[in-house]
């Protein structure tokens, strides 16, 4: 689907020659003329970018960029003049870009890809993480209790930001991401999230990862380097697979977590650990102790806050289907052809398999079946990899006769439902213009 852009100008001309060579390079263009019918145009459109005259007059006295900052609208600031003080002013007031005019339309449509790009990208996200009453991007864990309650659980361990955190759950549940989502929605969101993995490094090479090293402290070592913990600074460090750190480090990292410093490889004085600490693990940490292969002093340590999140197969249907569409969403938004859509047969076959890989089967799964059903309208159950084809007692059996319109219409219906209603995201997922799905919605008569 085009970019939708809105441009405010208080000149028609400006409005019709510009908004003209925007929609000749492919944009949806909304055009107003004044600080007041723009506003109301963002709420109503919500476009991914918008282009304003700086001399549109302030919307009763308060700023209209700043109002459309709220919004979370990014902003390319025109102005009629050079005008040094005037471009700083619009840029400390949140202006993404500023540019003089008259100037190149060319440069101007460049930028407003580049601007709009980018708001799809996190409204993307935004529809995959919708938002909770907390603030954060929770609502897509799960709509049933047991994962609302892990929800509220990152929400709180967002808050706690000095606290480390341990995450448990088997390979690809997406212990990644909740870490992300924890540094996100916390004091600390702003700062650097890194991460490395307690697999496939050396002991050497992971403790100079992780707390970096002098030089001469290694045969390679021929500058100081900082590692993770002093270059994530006031941010997060993520310490994948935790219980995979050699022997030999886990006194060094309790006694980082204990004093909340380290020292360089080499180093003889100690360093600030100021980063947050959080780190996950598919395998069983306490028989991981029991077993004499992870200190117990350290596990302790580490399992103040423990953060559990179930596998796929345990979880309702409700939140395995809002797992798969939001998955396929993300499809959609970093695509730039047309992506089909799921199929009510593809969709039931999915629900129905146990997934042991967990998410990262289901996105995998996905991706393929997008290939192998490129050109056609809905991927099908023959898109599907073998073993969701192959489910036994499924078959002919579950076939349900479906025209492409009654398949329209019940697609149609789950995405909205999966927006909440709001039809303005329904269209962007769809790729059709809102007054399009509006149509739609009366022709089939589907209740919101």
């Amino acid at each position: 689907m085009s970019d939708a852009i809105l441009l405010i100008d208080d000149d028609a001309g400006v409005l019709r020659s510009l908004g003209g060579y925007l929609e000749q390079q492919g944009f949806e263009v909304a055009r107003e003329l004044d600080g007041a019918a723009g506003l109301a145009a963002c709420d109503r459109l919500e476009p991914d970018a918008v282009v304003l005259d700086h001399s549109v007059a302030p919307l009763d006295g308060q700023d209209l960029l700043g109002l459309l900052r709220q919004r979370g609208v990014p902003v390319i600031v025109l102005l009629d003049a050079p005008d040094e003080a005037a471009a700083l002013q619009a840029l400390k007031r949140g202006a993404n870009h500023v540019l003089v005019r008259p100037g190149d339309s060319a440069l101007i449509a460049t930028l407003v890809t580049r601007v709009a790009e980018s708001t799809r990208a996190r409204r993307a996200e935004a529809a995959l993480l919708a938002s909770t009453g907390t603030g954060g991007r929770l609502e897509s864990m799960g709509a049933t209790s047991p994962m609302r309650a892990v929800a509220q659980q990152v929400a709180a361990l967002a808050q706690s930001d000095r606290t480390t955190v341990l995450i448990l759950g088997e390979p690809g549940v997406g212990k990644s991401w909740a870490a992300r989502l924890i540094h996100d929605l916390g004091p600390r969101g702003r700062e650097p999230f890194l991460e490395v993995s307690c697999l496939g490094l050396d002991p050497v090479g992971l403790e100079s990862r992780l707390f970096g090293h002098e030089r001469g402290a290694l045969a390679d070592a021929r500058r100081r380097v900082r590692g993770l913990l002093e270059t994530a600074s006031r941010g997060t460090v993520l310490l994948r697979e935790i219980g995979a750190l050699p022997v030999e480090l886990q006194p060094t990292l309790l006694r980082t977590v204990e004093t909340r410093s380290f020292r360089r490889v080499g180093g003889q004085r100690d360093v600030p650990a100021n980063a947050r600490l959080v780190v996950s693990s598919s395998r069983d940490l306490a028989m991981e102790v029991e077993s004499d292969r992870f200190r117990g002093d350290l596990y302790y340590r580490l399992s103040t806050m423990v953060l559990a999140i179930p596998p796929v197969r345990d979880r309702s249907e409700a939140d395995r289907l809002g797992l798969i569409q939001g998955l396929h969403a993300r499809l959609v938004a970093a695509l730039s052809e047309p992506v089909p859509v799921l199929s009510p047969e593809a969709l039931e076959r999915m629900l129905a398999y146990p997934w042991p890989g967990n998410a990262h089967e289901i996105r995998n799964v996905l991706e393929r079946a997008v290939l192998q059903a490129r050109g056609q309208p809905a991927i099908m159950v023959e898109h599907l990899a073998g073993e969701l084809r192959a489910r036994p007692g499924l078959g002919d059996r579950r076939h349900t006769p479906m025209s492409m319109e009654e398949l329209e219409r019940l697609h149609i219906d789950r995405t909205l439902r999966f927006h909440g209603g709001n039809r303005t995201r329904a269209a962007k997922e769809l790729r059709i213009s809102r007054a399009t799905l509006i149509n739609k919605i009366k022709r089939y008569n589907i209740t919101e």
